[in-house]
């Protein structure tokens, strides 16, 4: 499914939708931010995402990584920038053809700016002149493996004067003849301005969806500069509210958010399909008019998948994932990137596809925690088997913000067991991931809640944690007491307890109306033990690592390493089990002497 397809789903079911533009950053350290930045952000569940392109493509490789990288591990729909500006026609070849390889069917084709030092456009030699001819090119080469966005312009182009319009709704009218899909407009801060706009548009005979764009005024100088450079009309209210507060970038960044949330309500009240954010790679703000938007205030986010889903086109039918990376979705995705074909419906027999080798990648930290930071969070010289458990139980209370095994906080749903969660780890037991028991929620749950509407979601209450051998064998004793319970434990050098079979057990399905059940989450023995050799390593990849060889700190993460075991438990009563008696010591009565 292609962006237009995905507008016009939202236009059928009168659901107004948003999107973000996020730009290459210049530095590597930028980069890792902004990585961060967009998995935070599609939390939001925007319905695509544009990364820019820089002039002349002098970004064009990192464009296309940050693009592929969104889509392939964030889950974005991400739409691709294309220029023609100092673009020869082989170069444009090359760079779509390499967007269709790494799974981007999505493309906002551009004219331009003039190349850096350059006062004015220049056609290069056999390139292009207009945005229209871009479009003419992919539609004749590619046919309808694009779909192509283009951009409008409410107040005339940049090098145009105001007086134009009606110049630039005709140019506008020629990209959408040719094959452009839909329409995402140039900045503006008049509402009336765009829907003038729209109106002009509409009577030109342009009948493709057009996207208002939002620039959240983040400081005054950034707004000055931008609107002068853009030519935008700024209104006299907008220049006078501004005027007083102009030197204080926390009352400036303050007033943006409330004309950002008068300004999207007014386009929405006025009938746009969706609005687009230019982020300029900042978050708070997007985020804020989000929340201030009361028409917006109910929408809640529907995941297809209780998992990060994959946007990478053939991962398109992927519906079945081992719960074990639920928290390093990441590391899952680039260990099964080469598999031919996802499960779909069911996983397979316990012979499934061979995952990647683990490699240095896959301990590189996915944050931008820096070794300071993760110090601070972990512990500066943790000295004992106490300062381990503490650190777990900061992580489960929402004090810290990651563990080696958990590149994010923790999943809202995890809030309803959260005090038994901190006991357990209080107790020793070292809980990597867990989900809670649910009976038949219903699908659109803002906490459980996943897949189409009109269904229920189930849920085994699962727990998958780190133990010393003597908490192993509590373990062992209580979940002999309930038959409901299957575990599998296994330590570093592969000596294994279970009391279930090796078959594959989803532990969440849902119900939906007209389709066959859907079990989207599994424990499955063998893919357990392809994660084993992944989580022992974490201890000393990402933790031991921060520490000197010789320190005590090293030395007791490195034991912990070396004997204990790596246990992942099920509970398949999801009406009434209680997972967390199987954490608690048996205490043998006092006899009297």
């Amino acid at each position: 499914m292609t962006i237009i397809d995905k507008i016009n789903a939202n236009i059928d079911r009168q659901e107004v939708f948003y999107s973000f533009e996020f730009f290459p950053p210049k530095t590597p350290a930028g980069v890792d931010n902004l990585y961060a930045r967009m998995d935070r952000m599609a939390a939001l569940e925007p319905l695509f995402c544009d990364m820019t392109w820089g002039a002349g493509g002098s970004s064009a490789q990192l464009t296309l990584e940050l693009s592929a990288n969104a889509q392939q591990l964030s889950g974005l729909e991400m739409l691709m920038h294309m220029t023609c500006t100092n673009m020869a026609e082989q170069d444009i070849k090359q760079a779509l053809d390499q967007a269709r390889d790494a799974g981007i069917r999505n493309i906002l084709a551009l004219r331009g700016d003039p190349v850096r030092g350059a006062s004015s456009f220049n056609e290069c030699d056999r390139g292009f002149s207009h945005g229209v001819d871009l479009v003419r090119y992919i539609r004749q080469h590619y046919g309808n493996q694009f779909c192509i966005a283009v951009a409008g312009y409410p107040e005339g182009h940049a090098e145009s004067s105001h007086e134009d319009l009606a110049v630039g709704v005709q140019y506008l009218k020629e990209k959408v003849d040719a094959g452009a899909d839909f329409v995402i407009s140039q900045l503006f801060y008049d509402v009336s301005v765009f829907l003038d706009f729209v109106q002009a548009c509409r009577a030109a005979g342009i009948t493709v969806p057009i996207i208002p764009g939002i620039m959240p005024i983040q400081n005054y100088g950034g707004f000055e500069r931008m609107t002068s450079f853009c030519k935008t009309f700024v209104p006299d209210d907008v220049r006078e509210a501004l005027e007083p507060i102009k030197d204080n970038d926390e009352a400036v960044k303050d007033y943006g958010v409330q004309l950002g949330i008068t300004m999207s309500q007014q386009l929405i009240d006025a009938g746009v399909p969706g609005l687009h954010f230019y982020t300029l790679n900042l978050e708070r703000s997007v985020r804020r008019i989000l929340e201030g938007l009361s028409s917006l205030s109910r929408h809640v986010p529907r995941r297809e998948l209780p998992w990060e889903t994959s946007m990478l086109s053939k991962r398109a039918s992927e519906s079945v994932r081992p719960i074990y990376w639920s928290n390093r979705p990441k590391s899952y995705v680039h260990r099964t990137a080469m598999w031919d074909e996802y499960p779909n419906g069911r996983w397979g027999n316990s012979e499934s596809p061979a995952f990647g080798e683990l490699t240095e990648s896959h301990f590189a930290p996915s944050n931008t925690w820096t070794p300071v930071e993760r110090r601070s969070m972990w512990g500066d010289a943790p000295a004992s088997k106490e300062d381990i458990r503490n650190v777990f139980v900061r992580y489960v209370r929402g004090e810290i913000s990651s563990l080696p095994w958990c590149d994010a906080a923790l999943h809202d749903e995890t809030s309803t067991v959260q005090q038994e969660l901190a006991s357990a780890n209080a107790a020793g037991f070292l809980t990597i991931n867990s989900q809670p028991r649910v009976n038949g929620a219903v699908s659109d749950d803002p906490m459980f809640g996943w897949g189409g509407p009109g269904g229920r979601v189930y849920q085994k209450a699962y727990v998958e944690c780190f133990v010393s051998p003597e908490n192993m064998k509590t373990i062992i004793t209580n979940a002999a007491k309930k038959p409901s319970v299957q575990y599998h434990a296994v330590n570093l050098i592969g000596h294994s307890y279970l009391n279930a079979s090796k078959s594959a057990v989803a532990v969440t399905w849902g119900v939906f109306p007209n389709k066959e059940i859907q079990q989207p989450t599994i424990v499955d023995s063998s893919s357990f033990l392809v994660w084993k050799d992944e989580a022992f390593a974490l201890w000393l990849k990402s933790w031991a690592s921060l520490y000197e060889p010789s320190s005590p700190s090293f030395k007791l993460l490195h034991e912990i390493h070396d004997t204990y075991f790596l246990v992942s438990i099920v509970d398949n009563d999801f009406m009434n089990g209680h997972i967390w008696d199987l954490f608690e010591a048996s205490v043998s009565p006092v006899t009297s002497p």
